[in-house]
């Protein structure tokens, strides 16, 4: 990649696509972690599965702890904490390096499309290993593709 050095103020424009595109992708994937919560809670109701006494209205039912469709709802949110705030960071530090468009552009939408992927085949609709590996390790070679191009930029 060609060091083009443009004044950040250049980038930061919604004229730029690269930008468009990382804070259309960015939005999704904090509405698909606020979402999460919501998952995680849909599950508890489904399965009665409730960890706190004063959530069950119904006296008759007991605390649970260990609910598997709760716990692969919960496993999926963390992973989502863990691996879509480092995208968040190094994709706009990607944006302010004036990298190639239609790569940046695939690079954020592989982001985006894995971690719906992985949700959806961790806790919505179990299907069998490889495809949730598949699906994170998309999202997390491509982040550290980033970080790389951003860290070779600066050198």
């Amino acid at each position: 990649m060609a060091k083009i050095a443009l004044p950040a103020y250049e980038l930061i424009t919604l004229e730029n696509e690269v930008l468009t595109a990382y804070l259309f992708w960015s939005a999704v994937l904090v509405l698909k972690m606020l979402f999460m919560s919501l998952l995680t809670g849909l599950m508890r109701f489904r399965t009665q599965a409730f960890i706190n006494p004063e959530d069950i209205l119904d006296k008759r039912i007991q605390v649970k702890y260990n609910e598997p469709d709760v716990e692969r709802a919960r496993r999926a949110h963390r992973n989502d904490l863990e691996n879509i705030p480092p995208f968040l960071v190094i994709g706009f530090l990607y944006v302010l390096i004036n990298p190639n468009p239609k790569l940046a552009i695939n690079l954020f939408r592989a982001v985006g499309i894995s971690r719906v992927v992985h949700t959806i085949v961790y806790a919505v609709f179990v299907v069998p290993q490889p495809s949730r590996l598949l699906s994170f390790m998309v999202c997390a070679l491509a982040t550290t593709y980033m970080a790389f191009q951003v860290i070779l930029f600066l050198l």
